[in-house]
């Protein structure tokens, strides 16, 4: 799911508003956007990008290795299913609000045909100096510099701020991946774990997570005996139980997925748990992961 320059990027709804902008931010940030899909709208072309009606007609004009979809809720089902039968292996999607029935389905459907799914409700995908797909600000070098912390958030602005305050204290990434915010996911934060564990430019880790489910518990379990730097932060830790903040999955309910009960699982896996993001690097620090000299020098 860690999407590099070498790999070529499908963009579902290319001729959007939104899939015309990002796609050429994209483009700025180094990811090889080789097609576009729109229904309707073959034949044209966006940024110099030929469009195509389907993914799956792009995928037979191109090999392609990930897609990203600029499509409403209503149409993510089927742009989903549509990538995953063409055979794109990594599907980025990122609308929230789709329905329950629908989610469940696209997902059933990319686990049959081999494709993994990250979001709903994702802000997607970097890897500094080589590639963003989605909507994070891969093009803002005081935000992602080339490094060797992994940073897996659910959350898109709380992964900004968190990579933002990485740089300032001189540290770059060697991968972001957002995993998304509603309560049924196709790549979850344990999942993130083991492919940044597995990126071999990664050092160490950084969680970004909320309250609400338990999948900061379940990457606890993935985090013991790894021995893998790992720090984390969990939004949300004053939040009342049994009501929602921010993302759909941000809610509190039974004897999980509560601010404690996650803090409680990753220092038990040793995990630095901060309380605020600006003391990420110096956690790190603490675990004796140095900052990295390009990036401290400003380059």
């Amino acid at each position: 799911m860690i999407v590099t320059a070498q790999h070529a990027v499908l963009v579902q709804g290319i001729t959007g508003r939104q899939g015309q902008y990002w796609t050429e931010r994209m483009e700025e940030c180094g990811t090889r956007v080789v097609a576009g899909a729109s229904p309707g709208r073959a034949g044209r072309e966006v940024h110099g990008v030929p469009v195509y009606d389907t993914a799956a007609d792009a995928a037979a004009a191109h090999d392609l290795d990930a897609t990203v979809l600029f499509v409403p809720p209503a149409r993510a089902k089927d742009a989903v299913v549509d990538a995953a039968e063409a055979g794109i292996r990594t599907i980025v999607c990122l609308a929230e609000h789709i329905p329950s029935h629908d989610v469940m389905e696209m997902l059933a459907v990319a686990r049959e045909c081999g494709s993994v799914v990250v979001g709903p409700n994702t802000a997607g995908l970097v890897v500094p100096g080589q590639s963003s797909v989605g909507i994070m600000p891969g093009f803002a070098p005081n935000i992602f510099r080339p490094g060797r912390i992994g940073v897996v958030s659910r959350s898109g602005s709380l992964g900004t701020l968190v990579c933002m305050n990485l740089v300032t204290a001189g540290f770059g990434q060697s991968a972001f991946i957002g995993v998304g915010g509603d309560p049924i996911l196709g790549t979850t934060t344990a999942d993130a774990v083991r492919a940044l564990v597995a990126h071999p430019a990664t050092e160490a880790i950084v969680i970004v997570g909320e309250i609400g489910g338990s999948m900061e518990e379940d990457a606890a379990e993935v985090i013991t005996g790894l021995g893998v730097p790992t720090v984390a932060f969990i939004a949300g830790r004053s939040a009342p139980p049994d009501r929602r903040m921010g993302h759909a999955g941000a809610i509190v309910t039974g004897d999980r997925g509560s601010a404690d009960t996650k803090v409680a699982a990753l220092r038990g896996a040793g995990v630095a748990v901060v309380d605020i993001p600006s003391e990420i690097g110096t956690a790190l620090r603490g675990l004796g992961v140095g900052p990295h000299a390009a990036v401290a020098a400003g380059g």
